[in-house]
Parts: structure tokens; C-alpha cells; sequence
């Protein structure tokens, strides 16, 4: 797959652990545009393992272990910092999810990301927008095996968001009971697919659009059946799903599907898509629609080169935030720069050694102070909160969760036992996060430009210590008394600070 010759950043793979099936792309962007090397796509059904209490259970956990096993195979020659892997609405969902992450550490490597309904549906715009031209508004539905993803954008902006929980493998399982296909079934499905849009719906009308554009697995089924019927060219219009509705009732049962274009891995799941896409027609007022082959992994591949470039929609994240909060940029500048230059000082002795862990530390310097927009009394909390349920684009749910860990404890007590477990990173490297975050926070308190003498910062196990230069200290009585408070709360939380 490799050559001697080849620039290993020019080979890149993205792979996406769906609700039905697990897509992986290996790829070379070529000129702004994808150059496939390989494919592989394998049906798992992991939502159809997935409980009303939100339990995967370990059927479906064993079919993702042995399809991830070969998917690891496959990915041997690629180079691992160029490996994306994301995962959508079955593991958002799992209450379970680490103990799936758990068993297929053994025989998957690479580290997966879970991100978040809204962040799932601004990758597969983007996918569908480096590769579909025009002007004027669209927008792009992708119907998931348990989710559904609306986005109206125009080029490469998303306008509008959305994820609904409907997808082909819940609605089947829930609207077609032992697969039974009746005109009863299908209306109570589109009904409850209606009432999903429903909150949705008027918003999107008045924004608008003038094409509209099918992404997956399901859409592109519907495709390929109204096709190789004879009802359309290519085009799915409302009459097509109608008659395509009507052709699968007289099955009366999902095994006995034979339609011409359908697969018979797809047979399965299509009732309940299609009544997901006839609700979307009826309510969205769709009138046509193209399918796209471009979805959310060409998304992730495309964003990768962007991250290569330098062109990180995670800082744009960032700045939107600041803006949108108020936050003083400088102050926010100032406590960024002492956490980097205690960061650069102590990383190797912590094993803080991954760029991920800076660029965490980074962006929470930078929006530490994002709750003072609502008090500033335990402002901490309310910047934690904001940042932990606030759309992030960008960010899968652990990279929002770890910086809302930061800022949340970057002042008053460590609750150490309170933090969550993480699955990229282990929680004792948050803490020292954390701890190098809150010095950085207390350092900058009188919000002075320029008063700070080059220090130095040691650690020796857990035990971290400062040292100013000589008398400094005697001439910042503030300081001394922040730091004495700060060698308090650290030694409540049991971890050893001292400075000098």
C-alpha cells in the first residue's frame, strides 16, 4: 500500500464505526480532492445489539471486535498519527461504551473518538461539500442505522445541525415486529419519524434551500431500486418512495424482500429507512433529491488534511467561543502562556509527551473564563458547564468533556475522585493538567502584563514546586498569600506543592 517514495502524511485513513456497518477508507487527497486506495465496508449491526436501557450487548460487541480485527489488518502500512477512527449513535448511546473499549483494546490499536450527534453531521457536510459544486443552499440527509443527520449549508459552511435518534436498524426493530411489512407498520413508523422532525422542521423551512442531496447506505438502496424499477433516472422524488412503500408491503415480510438494486445485506434494514426518508420528504417539504457517494468519512479524511495544513476548525472552535462569551482574550493570552512555559518545563517527567495533551491545556487556558459571561461567583463551575454542553465543532465528546474537565477544577477545591474516566487519556494525566493549569491561573490574578520573572518548576513523582528568584516573593505579598492557599487546597486534594 506504501512505497519507499511515498510521504507517509500523504497517506491517510478514516474509518467509521457506524450504527449498521463499519467504513473504512484508506486515501491520498490529491489536489484538494480524494484519491481512494482501498475500501472496506462490512455490515455489523451494532444498534441491533443495543437495549432499551442502553446496553450493547456482547453479541454485537463480538461482531465489532472480529470486524475491527481485520479492519487492523488492513490498516498495518498506514502510518497510526494518521489514522482516524469515530464512532456515532450506538456508542453515543451504550451505557456500556467502556466496556466495548475495553475488549477491543487488545485487537484494535488505534484510539476511537465518539463524537457528538451535531459534530457527526458538520463531517458529513463537509464530505458531501468537497465534492458536490454549487452556490446556492442544500441540504444533506444521512439516514444511519440510529441516527439520522440533517444539514442545510452553503460550500463549506454548515448553516444548520441537527441529529435525530431514527435510523434503518431502530425503526425497523421498533415499526416491524418479527420484520412484518404492512401499511399499518409503515404509518406508525413515519409518524414517529415526523414527531422526531417536528422541533426541527420549521427552522429548516425558513432557511431553505434550493437542491437536496442523499448520503449511505439506506438513500442510496432507495437509489438503486427506483432505478432498476424504471421509475426515475437517478432522481428519488416522493412518488418513487410511495411505490417503493406499496412493492415492500406486498412482501409482507422482510425476509421475502427481492427487489432489483436492494442487497440482501440491506433487505433487512429498508422498511425502516424508507419511512425515515418518507418523513423527511413530508415534513422538510423535499420535492427531489440526489444520492451522494461522499459521507462522513470522506468528512473525516478531508478534515484530517486540514489538521496537516494547519487549518484546525477546533481553533476556529475556540475564538467563536471566546467571542460569543466575552472572554478578556488577554488575560486568557497570559494564563496561556504561563501553562505552556510550566508545561514545557515538566512534560517529559509527567509523560505529558503527546501533542493532544498541550493542545488540551492550550485551548483550556483559553477559555477558562468563558462562565464569567454568567457570575462570577463560582465562575469555574458555569465555564465547566458551558463547555461541557455546548456545541463544539470538532471536538468528539471526550476532547469536550477532558477541557471542561480543566476549567471546571482550574480554581477553589480539587475533587480529584470526581473526575470522569476517560478512554484517551488516563485521568491521573488530566489531573496533572489540571494542576498545571490552576499555577498558570493563580500566577496571572492581578491580570498585569509582563510582572512574572523567569521561574522554575520541578517535579518529583506527584510532587511539583516552584521557585522564584531570590526576593521576588518579599515584594508580591498577594502572590504569597495565593500561593500558600494553593499549597492548601493541593494538600486537601492529597497531592504535594511547594514553592520557594
Amino acid at each position: 500500500m506504501t512505497s519507499a517514495t511515498t510521504n507517509e502524511r500523504e497517506i491517510i485513513a478514516a474509518l467509521d464505526i457506524g450504527s449498521n456497518s463499519f467504513h473504512l477508507i484508506v486515501a491520498r487527497i490529491v489536489d484538494g480532492s480524494i484519491q481512494t486506495l482501498h475500501k472496506v465496508k462490512q455490515r455489523v449491526r451494532l444498534a441491533q445489539g443495543l437495549s432499551a436501557d442502553g446496553t450493547l450487548n456482547q453479541a454485537a460487541i463480538d461482531r465489532a471486535i472480529d470486524t475491527l480485527k481485520q479492519m487492523a489488518q488492513t490498516l498495518q502500512d498506514v502510518p497510526p498519527h494518521n489514522v482516524r477512527v469515530v464512532a456515532t449513535y450506538t456508542l453515543r448511546k451504550a451505557t456500556n461504551v467502556q466496556d466495548f473499549l475495553n475488549q477491543i483494546e487488545s485487537v484494535f490499536p488505534y484510539p476511537i473518538e465518539i463524537i457528538p450527534g451535531k459534530e457527526e453531521a458538520r463531517l458529513i457536510y463537509q464530505g458531501v461539500a468537497h465534492t458536490v459544486a454549487g452556490d446556492d443552499n442544500r441540504i444533506v440527509v444521512d439516514i444511519g442505522g440510529g441516527s439520522t443527520e440533517f444539514i442545510i449549508g452553503q460550500h463549506f459552511t454548515p448553516l444548520k445541525l441537527s441529529s435525530r435518534s431514527m435510523g434503518c436498524v431502530s425503526f425497523t426493530e421498533q415499526y416491524f415486529p418479527q420484520g412484518k411489512i404492512t401499511e399499518r407498520n409503515f404509518q406508525k413508523a413515519i409518524l414517529a419519524a415526523e414527531r422526531e422532525l417536528e422541533p426541527i422542521a420549521d427552522s429548516y423551512k425558513s432557511v431553505g434551500w434550493k437542491s437536496a442531496h442523499g448520503t449511505s447506505g439506506t438513500i442510496k438502496a432507495i437509489r438503486e431500486s427506483i432505478v432498476q424499477n424504471g421509475w426515475s433516472d437517478g432522481e428519488i422524488k416522493a412518488n418513487h418512495l410511495e411505490k417503493l412503500k406499496q412493492t415492500l408491503i406486498t412482501f409482507e415480510n422482510i425476509n421475502n424482500i427481492d427487489i432489483p438494486g436492494v442487497s440482501e445485506h440491506r433487505r433487512p434494514v429498508l422498511a425502516g429507512g424508507l419511512a425515515v426518508l418518507i418523513a423527511a420528504f413530508d415534513s422538510l417539504n423535499i420535492s427531489s433529491m440526489r444520492y451522494e457517494d461522499a459521507a462522513l468519512r470522506e468528512g473525516v479524511l478531508y478534515e484530517m488534511e486540514d489538521r496537516f495544513q494547519h487549518h484546525d476548525i477546533r481553533e476556529r472552535t475556540v475564538e467563536s467561543l471566546s467571542q460569543r462569551y466575552a472572554v478578556d482574550t488577554a488575560q486568557a493570552a497570559r494564563v496561556h502562556r504561563s501553562a505552556n512555559f510550566i508545561f514545557e518545563q515538566i512534560s517529559d517527567d509527567w509523560q505529558l509527551n503527546k501533542k493532544d495533551f498541550q493542545q488540551l491545556l492550550s485551548w483550556a487556558a483559553s477559555l477558562h473564563e468563558v462562565g464569567l459571561h454568567i457570575h462570577s461567583t463560582s465562575y469555574h463551575k458555569h465555564s465547566g458547564y458551558i463547555l461541557e454542553h455546548t456545541d463544539m465543532p470538532g471536538y468528539n465528546l471526550e476532547q469536550q468533556l477532558a477541557v471542561a474537565t480543566l476549567v471546571r477544577y482550574h480554581r477553589k477545591k480539587l475533587k480529584s475522585a470526581e473526575i470522569a474516566n476517560f478512554n484517551f487519556y488516563k485521568s491521573n494525566k488530566i489531573v496533572r493538567l489540571i494542576r498545571i493549569l490552576r499555577i498558570a491561573v493563580m500566577l496571572n490574578l492581578r491580570r498585569i502584563e509582563g510582572y512574572l520573572p523567569q521561574y522554575k518548576v520541578s517535579v518529583a513523582g506527584e510532587a511539583l514546586a516552584i521557585q522564584f528568584p531570590d526576593g521576588f516573593l518579599s515584594e508580591q505579598p498577594l502572590l504569597e498569600a495565593d500561593l500558600y492557599s494553593e499549597v492548601e487546597m493541593q494538600t486537601d486534594a492529597g497531592f504535594d506543592f511547594s514553592f520557594s
